[in-house]
């Protein structure tokens, strides 16, 4: 992983994707300024969902372009993924994990 770039007031973005067959999600664009402003109009114009997380953000630009991202950042990752599946299949409600559920995944094995 490379060093945060040293402007945090310049915009930033960070684009993933994730494939069940890879082991992690991978970082397919980042950039900052008019970069970054073409990464999120793109994600848009493409129907794409755009999360605004200026601390995830800053974690994943340090991350080499098409690298899977660290398993530092898998919990933060899968939740945000989790969320976005909610989004899709509730209709656009995000609701919380009931505890029965909540239970239910941290037994399963990690893996």
């Amino acid at each position: 992983m490379k060093s945060p770039h040293p402007d945090p007031h310049r915009p930033s973005a960070v684009a993933i994707t994730y494939d069940p067959a890879d082991a992690a999600p991978r970082v397919v664009a980042k950039g900052y300024g008019n970069l970054a402003d073409t990464i999120v109009r793109t994600a848009r114009e493409h129907g794409l969902y755009v999360h605004e997380s200026p601390e995830l953000v800053g974690l994943l630009m340090q991350v080499d372009l098409d690298a899977h991202i660290p398993p530092g950042l898998y919990v933060a990752i899968a939740e945000l993924l989790a969320w976005l599946y909610a989004l899709d299949t509730e209709g656009g409600v995000v609701r919380r994990p009931t505890e029965e559920e909540t239970s239910e995944i941290n037994k399963k094995p990690a893996g």
